[in-house]
């Protein structure tokens, strides 16, 4: 049987292991997936899903402290592919090229809000 201070220790031990450090931004890519599980929207059919691994690696190249992750639709279909900066909450449409990725990092990097493709006030 295990003492009260073994099992402390242990579950220290565990929150110490496992407790995962949260990045400075947390960047969520529209891939308008349904209840069904499928991909049919705007975002998806426009490549969203191509973009990902290019703005995973190029935030990182960059010393962006990042994680990014494909959403189910974010009901903007009119604008776009879709890209949602957190803690920020700057959304950002018509994200179709790597061009328009280099444009929105370099914003985070310099703390602002990249207007040019900014969708909400």
């Amino acid at each position: 049987m295990f003492t009260k201070k073994v099992v402390y220790s242990f579950t220290s031990l565990l929150v110490y292991f496992f407790t995962m450090k949260k990045p400075d931004y947390h960047i969520l890519v529209c891939n308008s997936f349904r209840i069904a599980g499928d991909a049919q929207g705007v975002c998806n059919k426009k490549g969203a899903t191509d973009l990902l691994q290019y703005l995973t690696e190029e935030a990182s190249d960059r010393g962006l402290d990042v994680a990014v992750s494909c959403t189910a639709c974010l009901n903007v279909c009119s604008q776009g592919p879709i890209m949602v900066v957190h803690p920020n909450n700057h959304w950002y449409g018509g994200v179709e090229s790597e061009a328009i990725i280099d444009e929105i990092l370099d914003a985070i990097e310099e703390g602002e809000l990249c207007e040019k493709y900014s969708i909400a006030e």
